[in-house]
């Protein structure tokens, strides 16, 4: 496929839903259409109606079918715009700034950009990181939220109320109204891996570690009674951030990093994020993140886009499951 190069390119050359469907179908369908319904593979196209219709069971099907594009009725040329946009927009790009640009209204390019970022969930994170012969991987943990001096004071309420009715004994939420993060760097991929938990405990960080690392990986973290006893099956060496933020090569600052990145997206961009989403927007500072340009990874605004594209698929999310009205099917 033709890629364009820049923002003005995407525009121009995504202006027309002929040249979109096609940029569609090559990325889902490199061997050829084949039918989303029963699996024909020699479907013909359609030209007045943009759709195909299968020789063998005799259906039509567009090329939104089975993918986040799925009945909707907003336009491709507006689609894959914002698919550039959301890839490349290094602090993203809020639901307004979309609407206007695009010409739709505010509550549809929120919906819009929802669906983007079920599209930008990483594939596959089964593989561990790190390695059996000591790869270096960082761990930390961060509260994302809004100051409670800056609450409504009916929400100040609510949340004092949640945090005053626990045992003191039982209370281990040092940032009341704040929702839990952790993350994962690999620094031999400078790959992360980011996750809404419950809270810091040492069992549920402890768990995320041992499914997403491996066992005989060095691990660098602060020292949060979270990370104690890490020893019997890695190599665990420390930071005191009451004294030093650097030790030789123990640190997190990779992770601060994103951190960083993450909480100016989500203050300056989004300004309020309910915790219910805030997984969907850590994918999205992912993909960004860990398909940044590097001197390793020499990836182009370009290269963004047709990587997400090429994830669009088998991926569906309604507004239903989106407002928690019904369970999701697709996470």
């Amino acid at each position: 496929m033709k890629s364009p190069k820049t923002l003005q390119q995407a525009i121009q050359y995504f202006s027309d839903e002929q040249v979109c469907i096609d940029a569609v179908a090559e990325m889902r369908w490199p061997n050829g259409v084949v039918c989303e319904l029963c699996g024909g593979d020699s479907p013909y196209y359609l030209k007045t109606q943009k759709r195909w219709k299968c020789r063998k069971c005799r259906k039509q099907f567009s090329v939104k079918v089975n993918s986040i594009f799925e009945d909707s009725p907003i336009s491709l040329t507006k689609w894959l715009p914002a698919l550039w946009l959301i890839v490349n927009c290094k602090n993203g790009i809020s639901s307004y700034e979309l609407a206007r640009d695009l010409g739709v209204t505010q509550k549809s390019a929120w919906f819009m950009l929802q669906r983007l970022r079920l599209a930008l969930k990483a594939r596959d994170f089964s593989y561990k990181m790190g390695s059996n012969e000591g790869g270096a991987v960082e761990v930390d943990e961060t509260f994302v939220g809004g100051k409670t001096k800056n609450m409504h004071h009916s929400r100040k309420l609510k949340i004092a109320q949640i945090h005053n009715a626990l045992p003191r004994w039982k209370s281990t939420d040092r940032y009341p109204g704040k929702t839990a993060v952790m993350g994962i760097l690999d620094r031999e991929s400078r790959q992360v891996r980011a996750k809404v938990v419950p809270n810091i405990k040492r069992d549920t960080l402890q768990t995320e570690i041992l499914n997403n690392i491996h066992h005989g990986s060095r691990i660098y973290s602060d020292q949060a009674i979270a990370y104690d006893k890490l020893k019997e099956q890695y190599i665990h060496e420390t930071v005191n951030h009451a004294d030093e933020y650097v030790k030789g090569q123990v640190h997190t600052n990779g992770l601060e990093n994103f951190w960083s990145l993450t909480k100016r997206t989500l203050t300056g961009t989004y300004v309020a994020v309910e915790p219910f989403h805030l997984d969907r927007y850590l994918d999205e500072q992912m993909f960004r993140f860990n398909n940044r340009t590097t001197r390793d990874n020499p990836l182009d605004d370009s290269d963004r886009f047709l990587l997400a594209l090429s994830q669009v698929a088998n991926k569906r999310l309604t507004y239903a499951e989106l407002t928690g009205k019904v369970s999701t099917t697709q996470a």
